[in-house]
């Protein structure tokens, strides 16, 4: 079974291509929609949360956590394999090879929230890859809340795209790192904004193809040994906080309906 959490609802993306890939495999989700965003939080507090997320995962039966928050990703995997010894993947490094991988001029643009930004995770670890590439990051606050709201096709949003997208504009990247993984539901727009000859590298998208290699992999495509049908065989939705909006919102990216229980951790 595999365990996704999230701050909110924009891990549902991460959950959207993994069906898609491994067809064959339950997930459980959890949203912490009552602390979201954390990308305005500490990093001490930040993995304190991831912790307890990935804690209730395991509990229900996951044994593959996968972190789909690239605030989480920037600074919880090592704290989460120490605690559980389990698989953790993480959205940053699958989300880093494929930039690199598709970008003619290594000129590359991250948005993200402020503390994946800040942390300048995607910079380390394209420059791994490539420490010829120029990596330019530009923090999106407003975007999360955006996105939890609903308001996918207001003016407003459109304006408040444009305006973070300018700097990278005027960089000349020619690729894009969409670093968080609501902002996968803003694809379009954003992709109108920043122009045609950028190519989006979605992060949520990359990271299933990551988990989905994995699986492969393993020779385990069946996933007999990751989850123990006694527990639960079904995918599920966990929730620490809900509201009308998220379930729409939630709908929109998901399209089939998957069964939602609010949590407390």
């Amino acid at each position: 079974m595999i365990g996704v959490f999230d701050s909110g609802i924009g891990g549902l993306t991460v959950v959207k291509a993994l069906k898609r890939l491994s067809p064959s495999y339950p997930i459980l989700y959890l949203g912490d929609t009552a602390r979201t965003p954390y990308g305005s939080k500490s990093k001490r507090t930040i993995i304190k949360y991831s912790l307890k997320n990935a804690e209730f995962l395991v509990r229900q039966g996951a044994r593959i956590i996968v972190i789909a928050c690239n605030t989480a990703s920037s600074c919880a995997p090592e704290a989460i394999r120490e605690r559980f010894g389990l698989p953790v993947f993480e959205v940053i490094g699958p989300g880093a090879q494929a930039a690199v991988k598709v970008s003619r001029k290594q000129r590359i643009g991250v948005i993200g929230t402020r503390a994946t930004i800040v942390s300048k995770a995607y910079e380390q670890r394209i420059q791994q890859i490539q420490p010829n590439a120029k990596v330019y990051g530009t923090p999106c606050p407003l975007l999360v809340p955006l996105v939890e709201e609903g308001w996918l096709s207001k003016p407003e949003t459109a304006m408040i795209i444009k305006k973070y997208l300018h700097p990278l504009k005027n960089l000349q990247i020619d690729t894009l790192i969409l670093g968080c993984t609501h902002y996968p539901v803003l694809k379009q727009l954003i992709q109108r904004k920043i122009g045609s000859r950028v190519v989006l590298v979605d992060s949520a998208e990359a990271a299933a193809e990551k988990v989905h290699a994995y699986l492969r992999n393993s020779g385990n495509h069946s996933g007999n040994h990751l989850f123990d049908r006694k527990i639960q065989p079904e995918s599920r939705i966990f929730i620490t906080d809900t509201t009308e909006q998220f379930c729409k919102t939630a709908r929109l990216i998901l399209k089939d309906p998957i069964p939602m229980q609010i949590v407390d951790l």
